[in-house]
């Protein structure tokens, strides 16, 4: 007896990438060099890439008319299911360019928050990219719904369920208020942690770079976070804290944060910023840089940016150059901005031992040993000096508590005669 086998397989996602050069045709081309590695980490292939020499985007279309027309022929060519544009469109442009070309039309933006739809885990992390989602919606809404409904599947379709295409501004408003007050008690519970972080003498470290630099493989060789460790872009999504105690007893905190990227839409840094902000309130920086990337003086300084724009600018850092295994030992490696950095492999474990002694050093240099007698009547005090510095011993004398701590610098101003 014959048996009809039928193809089950999903058919990938057809794309073309346009980009414009303004200025700089290299750094143009690198952008869209990741913007197909975001392509492969949403699901899709790239069929064909454009780019278009010009002074300004075209206020209306992005490209001007010709090149219109080349991706046309190339969406006819390659049976191209999206065509995705290099940077952020407006409502008229969007909407132009989805007429002109027949195809569904997506940005960057859009791009990267369908793969952060794909990849949130915990109930914060949904609940903010579906308030970047919808930001990002409420300014794009001026062409009407019947417009947006031409979107069919695939990429830029993920995020909050059907709600998403068919929400006119009122529900989408209501939406994000409802949303945003989830996320303001989640927020809520987030502070209640780092306070009690705070009261706690052990200093927290934040993982910080661009993404797939390597931060959740460094975190996992540390502590055995158990974190998801890929080599695609935003593998790991949610922050994750681990405790690592050191051979000598000496004690830190590591947090992984979401890692940054070039043109990284506003609409997700006001949304994460909460969790972004876990840098702010570390002790310390750990920047972890991809040394065998090319690009990586442009990612390093996409890194710092971020970092300004969330108000993290006086926290030390130490730069971990990683991945020396794939780079030749002759290779120049410097960050000027960094107090200290080191050449690591977070795969193979090299450098590490270095870059925690570099850490406990830096850690070290903010911090004073605090010797003095309490009087027995100044037990809120003692109990404020345990609160920001760290017993190192007590003894019991006639005239009070002799105590010996360890205590940042910032508050030695509370125990001073």
């Amino acid at each position: 007896m014959n048996e009809l086998l039928y193809d089950t397989a999903e058919r990938e996602e057809r794309i073309v990438l346009v980009g414009v050069a303004t200025s700089d045709m290299e750094d143009t081309l690198q952008s869209l060099e990741e913007l197909e590695e975001l392509g492969q980490t949403a699901g899709a292939v790239t069929v064909a890439k454009v780019v278009q020499n010009r002074e300004s985007f075209h206020s209306k279309t992005y490209i001007g008319k010709g090149k219109i027309q080349e991706v046309k022929e190339l969406v006819e060519k390659y049976q191209a299911d999206c065509v995705v544009c290099d940077d952020e469109l407006t409502p008229a442009q969007y909407n132009n360019l989805q007429d002109l070309l027949e195809v569904k039309v997506i940005d960057r933006t859009v791009m990267i928050l369908d793969i952060f739809a794909k990849r949130a885990s915990t109930s914060e992390g949904k609940l903010q990219v579906e308030l970047a989602q919808l930001r990002y919606r409420s300014s794009h809404l001026a062409g009407g719904r019947s417009d947006l409904s031409r979107l069919g599947g695939g990429i830029g379709t993920r995020g909050p369920g059907e709600q998403k295409l068919e929400m006119d501004r009122r529900l989408i408003k209501e939406r994000i208020t409802f949303v945003r007050r989830e996320l303001e008690q989640v927020q809520k519970m987030r502070e209640l942690t780092r306070k009690k972080r705070q009261e706690n003498p052990i200093p927290v470290v934040a993982i910080v770079g661009y993404t797939n630099a390597g931060k959740s493989t460094l975190l996992n060789h540390l502590t055995g976070a158990g974190v998801l460790s890929e080599d695609k872009l935003f593998a790991t999504l949610d922050p994750t804290t681990r405790r690592l105690e050191l051979e000598n007893g000496e004690e830190m905190l590591f947090t992984d944060t979401v890692g940054f990227i070039r043109k990284l839409p506003h609409h997700l840094v006001q949304a994460f910023r909460s969790t972004l902000e876990e840098a702010k309130y570390a002790d310390v920086i750990l920047h972890v840089v991809d040394a065998s990337n090319p690009d990586m003086d442009v990612q390093m300084q996409t890194v710092y940016e971020t970092l300004q724009r969330l108000e993290v600018g006086d926290k030390p850092i130490v730069t971990a150059f990683n991945k020396i295994d794939s780079v030749s030992g002759e290779m120049t490696l410097k960050d000027l901005r960094a107090d200290r950095t080191v050449r690591i492999s977070a795969k193979y474990g090299d450098g590490v031992e270095a870059m925690l002694s570099l850490i406990s050093d830096v850690l070290k240099e903010n911090k004073v040993i605090l010797e003095m007698v309490f009087p027995y009547g100044e037990g809120a005090k003692l109990n404020q000096l345990r609160k920001y510095g760290q017993l190192l011993s007590e003894e019991y004398q006639n005239d009070g508590i002799f105590v010996k701590a360890c205590l940042d610098r910032e508050y030695l101003y509370l125990f001073s005669k």
